[in-house]
């Protein structure tokens, strides 16, 4: 049995349409692939932190001493404990040379030294 024209067409576009399904199912599953979902985030992370750092980069240029301070203030948090043992140290360190330190005899005022020693005369 032969088929119609009309059926040969049909079968024809049924071809063509499964053929762009196939295709478009092909499309979608290379870019919902995780590779592919993985390239395009970190390319729009590394998009986000050019912007992110050129902003960082006006923001200083137009106030660099508003900025110099947020650094110093940032680098004083996270270095807060060294520098306190460093003050404990440095602060230990100073009693420490007090008490070691050896003491000095004193020396007698120049008016309690003139009521201990009677004044030299000379006798005619």
């Amino acid at each position: 049995m032969s088929d119609t024209p009309e059926i040969a067409a049909a079968r024809l576009e049924v071809e063509r349409s499964r053929s762009r399904l196939m295709g478009t199912a092909q499309d979608l599953q290379e870019r919902l692939s995780p590779k592919t979902l993985a390239k395009g985030a970190w390319q729009g992370a590394k998009e986000k932190g050019a912007d992110l750092a050129e902003d960082a980069v006006d923001a200083v240029k137009s106030r660099p001493i508003a900025a110099t301070g947020v650094v110093a203030a940032i680098a004083m948090f996270l270095a807060r404990e060294p520098m306190w043992e460093l003050a404990t140290k440095l602060a230990g360190g100073v009693s420490d040379k007090r008490k070691t330190r050896k003491r000095r005899k004193p020396v007698p005022s120049k008016v309690e030294g003139a009521a201990a020693k009677p004044p030299k005369t000379e006798t005619v």
